[in-house]
């Protein structure tokens, strides 16, 4: 595993550090990642959600990274996909989701960027109160 910071160099956009990027008419061939993940979090209005597989194990979400660049340092992107059944109820898209069974497939290049069937997740409400600090990969 590798320090890496969420989000494009904002000095090769329009000054917008960008984490997510679509997956729709991509292949990306090469700078692969992963990011191991529990669960990953979704907001909507006042109310936040927690998402995890079903059968409780962990994943990884699909991403690519960019070398360090003029003083900007190691930085990686989440490729997202359509929701699917679950998430769609509360938003559009989510992160790609790898299984851990599909590792090597993803780091060999294989495509498996496609939303995933319904009944793989489970969303819980995120009661209120303090939040937990970000993890920072």
């Amino acid at each position: 595993m590798v320090e890496a910071t969420w989000g494009s160099n904002p000095r090769f956009s329009d000054g917008t550090s960008y984490r997510f990027v679509r997956s729709e008419g991509k292949t990306f061939p090469s700078h692969r990642c992963l990011m191991p993940a529990t669960e990953f979090h979704m907001t909507v209005k006042d109310r936040r959600y927690r998402v995890r597989l079903d059968d409780g194990n962990f994943f990884y979400l699909a991403g690519v990274w960019e070398p360090p660049m003029a003083g900007y340092p190691l930085a990686f992107r989440i490729i997202t996909v359509a929701a699917n059944a679950e998430v769609s109820r509360y938003q559009d898209r989510h992160g790609a989701i790898i299984l851990r069974r599909q590792v090597m497939q993803w780091l060999s290049k294989t495509d498996l960027l496609e939303t995933p069937p319904a009944r793989i997740f489970v969303v819980d409400e995120i009661p209120n109160g303090p939040r937990q600090p970000a993890l920072v990969l």
